[in-house]
Formats: structure tokens, C-alpha cells, sequence
């Protein structure tokens, strides 16, 4: 039986492998022609033997155009025997080329540079998103590229010393553990403080770009740890004056409020390194780490002084003015922390165990004057080990943190009546509003434990700009379309006690009281010394003067206590403390259809 072979594209004969009277196998390669620069090889379709070569080489031939005419016979398949003919160990020189200049990049190769980071007790960034990362896995994005410093530096040089630019990043999964994988997938980020002190070079600003964008497209939480030096001067290519048009601030600032936002630093933190981190929802900070906008360089250029970089922002500053969201001992430990973070915008948690809320009825003191430990509360009211706390040193008259009631996510605010009796000041007013943006942005309920006098009032008080700093909670609160609930756990006086509960009592899902509740436009003793100051100078005995003081403040408890306000109606109940965990589990529950957002819902969020 005769056959033709025929070509299977338009192209140009490059060899002619076979003669007439050739026997040839299936597979077998008969010619090579050329077509748009590419050679493409003829093979046989089946075995026989040629009978006709109708091409010879240079010849320009069409699509199906007969190359062959050839006797069909059955001969063993060249496909066949080549089948396990592979050596799956062999490695092309391409191949070993592409390996080797991944290898350069890592840790075991650089054993000098990780050997200073351990002396230092600090970890090398990839060790850090290997602990990060589930399976210590990163899908890694550019970490061929290096320092565009050609002009000055050989490519041999930098590839050597500039791995990856001095940024590790790419995708991974953290919390699969807890999460489905649809809600675990993150980009993380790090700069290397291995490579040219962690600065800020010219292709890993482009490699920021790339994965800021990946991250809002995708919708994807970034953690980010940001030790450097800030801003490179030493990049020669390129065209570039001053590189403030790089767009990777911008594109950063614009995930705030659209995606959890991690900041994680040790060591030094300065210029653009700080503002990555400042932009951050949250941020982890080691005890010896320093965060500062000017590094010393910076600041005696400026003709500011000399300074050694312990000396710019160190943590026992960083932390009592709010910078530092959470101080830790250590990498490790921020890493843990990070991830604990992270776990509250991921989703609900199946596992968890509760404390006897039998204890909430205990920790409020019969004494009303008598102050106690509201973390406390907070520990007991919620789910064991789920309380997180953020920004514990700044703005001490009110505790924000994360924890889950029922294994379902919500941010707490709480007043702390250890500090000022619960009154709230600035900073506390400041703490509290950004922590609701924060709540309100990834769609958070927000829990509300209110004991409080009132805002802090006093010359004092004013010249922090308290009327502008406290208003922000109004302004604030009612911004939001997270569901909020309100537990009054002793004192509610007053505007502060109003801007504790999204702005008014009947703004919340639900505002309930425990029995030691009590509630008025101003503390009991003030109002009673300025709404009866007359009565009282009129009474001339000291000792009777007290007793008749004593006997308003009573009443007015009398009239302003819990049960009362709940049969007037202005609070939906009071509670035994042990049902508080009921009333929010069921405002949750009945509020989870618009609990998630699809779309962006703030601007930002505040840095501040």
C-alpha cells in the first residue's frame, strides 16, 4: 500500500534525512524545514519504506504539500522505544544555569550575611516567611532580579551580593490550619536587611508595584516586614532624578481600608521603610527595633545633630504614643502574633471553649468608687485565648481588641476605669475611632463595654484639642455599617457615655446593662454638688452638710440605676452578667447577612 507524507506547514527544506529504498519507523524524523525563524522537524506517520523524495533542500514548500511517497510495512515504533529512554536525573545546561542563579539567593548560600543576623539575635527574611508561611512555601515573585547598579558594579557582582534586590516576596497561604483555602491565600513581603541594609532599590520598588496590584485585584491581605534603611541613593540605571515618581507609596496607600494591611519590623526602621509600616492597619514591633521617619544620615544632613540609630524612635517611645500597635520579644514571636492577626479577617473558628461567665458577676466591685481590672472582664467575656489587644500603652482610658465570641470575629472597646476612672482624653478618643475604622473596613462587629464619667474635662484636658479629638468618635461611630452592641457595665454618664454607644443609646443592635449600672447626663457627686449647690452652703454643720450630700447622691442612684432606665425604656435591658455571651451571639447571628461586603467600603483607614 502506498502512502504520502505530507508537510504540515509552509516553510523552507533545511534537511532531507532519507533516500529512496530508506526503511523508516513511525516517529522516525524524515526532514526539517524552517518556517518564522523555527525549525520544525517531519516525522514519519508510520512505518515503511521511501519510494519517491519529491524535495530537496532550500526548496520552499506549502501547507499539505507531498514531501514523500513511501510502501507502508510494519516496523517498530520509534515512539515506542524511546518511551522510558529518558534519564529523568539529567539536568540541561539551561536548566542547571536557571537553578544555579536561584541558589545564589538563598540562605545556605549566603552563610556570612546569616551568620550576622543570628549574632544579632534577628532572622534572615526568608527564615521569617518560612515560619509565616504553611509549609514554609512562597510562590516567589522576581527573585532573579538585582540592584540596578550596572554602571558602577559588574552583573557578576551583583548578582552575587544584591539577591532579589534586597525584597523577598510573593504568595503563600497562612492560617490553612484554621481557614478553607479560599480565605488563607496572602501576599507576603520582606525586605532583606541582608542586601544593602534593607534600602529601597529601583527594581524591588517595581516588585512592590507588582504585588501591591496583584493584592487589590485579588483581594488578598499582605503582611509585610519592613526592617531597612530606607531609600537607596546608589542605583545608577535608569534615568532618573530623584524617583519620586515611583508609584509603590501610592499603590500601598490605596489598599488601606480594602485589604488587611500587616506591618512586622525588628531592628532599624527608617524613611521609607517607616512610612510602609506607618501606612499598616497594624503594627508588630520587636523590643529592640527603632522606627523612625529620618534615619541618622538623614537627620544630620539636615543639620539636626548626631545620632547613634538606637537613639530614633526606640520602643519605649514608639509604643506609649501609639505608634507600635503590639510589642513583642522577638521574630518569633511576632510571627505567632502576625498570624493570630491575620486569623480575624480570615473567618469563624470551629474550636472553642469558654469560662464560666458565672465569674462576670463577681468582678464588677459592690463598691460603685471601687476601680477593677477591666481586661478581666474582657478575658472572661470572651473566648478563652481569642483576646488580642492593640495599642495596650497609648490612650489608656480605653482597651481595644480583637476576639471572637462563638468562634465569630468582633472588636472590642472597652473603658478602663484604673485610668482617669474611665474617663476618656485625646488619645484614648483617637485609639477608639481609628480602631472603629478598622472594625467597619473588614466588616467587624463591634462590642462595646461602657464604664465611663464622661470625656475629660480641665484646662489640662482642653490644651490637647480635646473638642476635636473626642468628637471623632461621634463622627466616627455613626460612619460605620458594621453592627455594634453596648454593654454597660457600671458608669454611663454623659456625651462619653453616648460616643461608647455609637452615639446615642438606641443607635446599637442592642444596648443592655448589668444590675451595677447607673446612668445619668453627669457623674452622680457632680451633679448633685452643682444642681444643689445652694441647698448645701445653706447647711451650716459640716457633718450634716455630708449627710444631706450623701442622701441626693443615694437618690439620684435611686432614680438614675439600671432598672430604672430599663422601665423607661431607655436601655433594651438589664442582664445578669452570666447572659451577656447570649445578647451578642444573637445580634451576631442576626446580623451576619450583611456582615461581609464585595466592595470596598472606606476610603482608608486613619494612620492615626
Amino acid at each position: 500500500m502506498s502512502l504520502d507524507l505530507q508537510s504540515p506547514l509552509q516553510g523552507t527544506v533545511l534537511i532531507v534525512d532519507v533516500e529512496v529504498g530508506d526503511q523508516i519507523s513511525e516517529g522516525q524524523r524524515v526532514a526539517l524545514l524552517e518556517s518564522m525563524k523555527m525549525e520544525h522537524e517531519v516525522l514519519a506517520t508510520s512505518g515503511g519504506v521511501i519510494t519517491k523524495v519529491c524535495i530537496e533542500i532550500g526548496q520552499m514548500v506549502s501547507e499539505s504539500e507531498n514531501l514523500f511517497s513511501y510502501e507502508l510495512q510494519e516496523t517498530p515504533s520509534l515512539n515506542e522505544q524511546a518511551s522510558d529512554s529518558h534519564d529523568l536525573t539529567y539536568i540541561r545546561p539551561d536548566l542547571a544555569e536557571t537553578i544555579e542563579r536561584h541558589e545564589i539567593g538563598r540562605d545556605h548560600r549566603r552563610k556570612s550575611a546569616v551568620e550576622k543576623r543570628h549574632i544579632k539575635g534577628q532572622r534572615t527574611a526568608r527564615e521569617n516567611i518560612a515560619d509565616l508561611t504553611d509549609g514554609g512555601e512562597l510562590t516567589e515573585y522576581g527573585p532573579l532580579a538585582i540592584a540596578p547598579q550596572r554602571k558602577r558594579r559588574s552583573v557578576e557582582d551583583l548578582i552575587l551580593n544584591t539577591p532579589a534586590d534586597g525584597m523577598v516576596g510573593g504568595l503563600a497561604e497562612v492560617n490553612s490550619n484554621l481557614f478553607d483555602e479560599s480565605q488563607t491565600q496572602c501576599v507576603v513581603i520582606s525586605y532583606d536587611y541582608t542586601v544593602l541594609a534593607g534600602t529601597q532599590g529601583g527594581q524591588n520598588h517595581r516588585k512592590k508595584d507588582r504585588l501591591f496590584e496583584i493584592a487589590q485585584k485579588w483581594e488578598l491581605p499582605v503582611i509585610f516586614f519592613t526592617e531597612g534603611g530606607g531609600g537607596r541613593p546608589g542605583d545608577t540605571d535608569g534615568l532618573q532624578v530623584a524617583g519620586l515618581d515611583c508609584l509603590a507609596f501610592g499603590l500601598w496607600a490605596e489598599l488601606s481600608g480594602d485589604v488587611p494591611l500587616v506591618g512586622i519590623t525588628s531592628g532599624y526602621c527608617f524613611a521609607g521603610n517607616a512610612a510602609i509600616l506607618g501606612c499598616c492597619d497594624v503594627i508588630i514591633a520587636t523590643e529592640d527595633a527603632n522606627i523612625g521617619m529620618g534615619g541618622p544620615a538623614m537627620i544630620e544632613g539636615g543639620g539636626l545633630g548626631t545620632y547613634h540609630p538606637s537613639e530614633i524612635g526606640p520602643m519605649e517611645i514608639q509604643t506609649v504614643n501609639g505608634v507600635v500597635d503590639i510589642l513583642v520579644k522577638d521574630e518569633q514571636e511576632a510571627v505567632q502574633i502576625a498570624k493570630k492577626y491575620l486569623s480575624y479577617f480570615q473567618g469563624e473558628t470551629t474550636n472553642w471553649d469558654v469560662k464560666d461567665q458565672r465569674l462576670l458577676r463577681h468582678l464588677i466591685p459592690e463598691n460603685r468608687l471601687r476601680a477593677y481590672d477591666i481586661r478581666k472582664v474582657v478575658d472572661v467575656l470572651f473566648d478563652v485565648d481569642s483576646v488580642l489587644e492593640l495599642r495596650k500603652d497609648f490612650g489608656n482610658g480605653i482597651i481595644t481588641s480583637l476576639a471572637r465570641i462563638e468562634g465569630k470575629p468582633v472588636g472590642v472597646l472597652a473603658n478602663n476605669p484604673s485610668h482617669l476612672g474611665g474617663a476618656i482624653d485625646a488619645d484614648a478618643a483617637d485609639k477608639a475611632s481609628r480602631f472603629m475604622q478598622l472594625c467597619d473596613a473588614h466588616d467587624l462587629p463591634i462590642i462595646s463595654l461602657c464604664d465611663t464619667p464622661g470625656f475629660m474635662v480641665g484646662p489640662e484636658a482642653e490644651k490637647s484639642g480635646l473638642v476635636r479629638h473626642v468628637s471623632r468618635m461621634f463622627v466616627t461611630a455613626r460612619s460605620v455599617s458594621v453592627p455594634t452592641g453596648t454593654i454597660v457595665l457600671r458608669k454611663a454618664y454623659g456625651l462619653g457615655a453616648q460616643a461608647m454607644a455609637s452615639g446615642g443609646f438606641k443607635f446599637p443592635m442592642f444596648t443592655i446593662s448589668w444590675p451595677t449600672g447607673e446612668f445619668g447626663g453627669m457623674g452622680l457627686e457632680g451633679a448633685v454638688k452643682l444642681g444643689y449647690k445652694k441647698e448645701l452652703e445653706e447647711i451650716s454643720d459640716p457633718k450634716e452638710r455630708e449627710e444631706a450630700y450623701q442622701k441626693l447622691v443615694n437618690r439620684m442612684y435611686q432614680v438614675g440605676k439600671g432598672l430604672s432606665m430599663a422601665d423607661h425604656f431607655e436601655i433594651d435591658d438589664v442582664i445578669d452578667p452570666q447572659d451577656s455571651r447570649h445578647w451578642i451571639a444573637t445580634a451576631l447571628r442576626a446580623s451576619r447577612k450583611v456582615l461581609r461586603q464585595s466592595n470596598k467600603k472606606r476610603p482608608m483607614i486613619d494612620t492615626w
